[in-house]
C-alpha cells in the first residue's frame, strides 16, 4: 500500500530538505531510509519504491544499501532496540553470556519485537567503547559495564516504562522511530548533554598530565613533495 496524502505531506518537507543537502540526490539516500524508517518503524517496500522515486533509483539499488546495513531493519523491531556486543574485548568479559541472557530472558530471536512490541535485540559488532566493556546499547545509547543480571534488568525496565538513563550522553532514551529521525539528521538538541567520556577514557589524558608529556610536532612538508602535488 503505498503512503496516504497525510503521510505524503508530513514527509514531504523533510525529504526536500534531506536532498537539498547534497549536491547530488543520490547521496541523500541513507539519510533518507532513516527518516522512512522513523515513520513505519522499519525500511518497507513501500519505503523504497518512496525512495527509489525521489532520487531517480531502482528498488534493487535502494534495496541494496537498505539490506546491506544492519542500521535498517526490513521489518518490525521493538520501541527499544537492544544491541549487545560480542567482539574481542566485550567477549572476553562476557558479552556472549550477556546475549545468551538477554536471548534466554526475552524469549525472541534476534531483531523480533517481543509480544508488548516494546523490546528487540540483536548482536553487534564493536561500539567503540572497550574501556568500558562489556557494552550494550539501547537504540544506539551506551550502557556500560554490563553483567548477564543487570542486562535481564535493564530489558524489563524498558519493558515495564521505567525511567531508564544510559551510562553517557543524553539523560533520557528516544524510541527507534525517534532516533531515526535524529539519524537522518534531524537533530533533538540533546547531543551535548551528558557526559560523552568518563574516567576509564580519560586514563591516558591523566597519566600525560602526570607526566607532561605532550604529542610529538607533524613533521614539515616537504616542499618538493607539495610542489609536485600542485602540479
Amino acid at each position: 500500500m503505498a503512503y496516504s496524502d497525510e503521510v505524503l505531506a508530513r514527509l514531504e518537507p523533510d525529504v526536500a530538505e534531506i536532498i537539498g543537502r547534497y549536491p547530488r540526490p543520490r547521496s541523500a539516500l541513507m539519510p533518507l531510509l532513516h527518516l522512512l524508517q522513523s515513520e513505519e518503524g522499519h525500511v518497507s517496500e513501500d519505503a523504497i519504491a518512496f525512495v527509489a522515486s525521489r532520487l531517480g533509483l531502482t528498488d534493487t539499488e535502494v534495496t541494496a544499501v537498505a539490506s546491506f546495513y544492519t542500521m535498517y531493519k526490513r521489518h518490525p523491531v521493538g520501541e527499544y532496540h537492544v544491541g549487545v556486543c560480542t567482539n574481542t574485548l566485550c567477549a572476553v568479559m562476557g558479552g556472549d553470556q550477556i546475549l545468551a541472557a538477554v536471548a534466554d530472558h526475552l524469549g525472541v530471536g534476534q531483531d523480533e519485537p517481543t509480544d508488548d512490541g516494546k523490546v528487540s535485540f540483536e548482536h553487534v559488532e564493536c561500539n567503540a567503547a572497550c574501556d568500558y566493556a562489556p557494552v550494550m546499547m539501547v537504540n544506539w545509547e551506551f550502557f556500560d559495564n554490563m553483567t548477564p543480571e543487570k542486562a535481564t534488568a535493564l530489558v524489563d525496565d524498558l519493558r515495564a516504562g521505567r525511567d531508564v538513563r544510559p551510562t553517557r550522553g543524553p539523560g533520557r532514551l528516544c524510541t527507534w522511530r525517534q532516533v531515526s529521525r535524529i539519524l537522518a539528521g534531524f537533530n533533538d538538541g540533546l547531543a551535548a548533554e551528558g557526559p560523552a567520556a568518563g574516567p576509564a577514557s580519560l586514563v591516558g589524558l591523566k597519566i600525560a598530565k602526570e607526566h607532561g608529556w605532550t604529542a610529538p610536532e607533524p613533521p614539515a612538508a616537504d616542499s618538493t613533495a607539495t610542489e609536485g602535488a600542485s602540479r
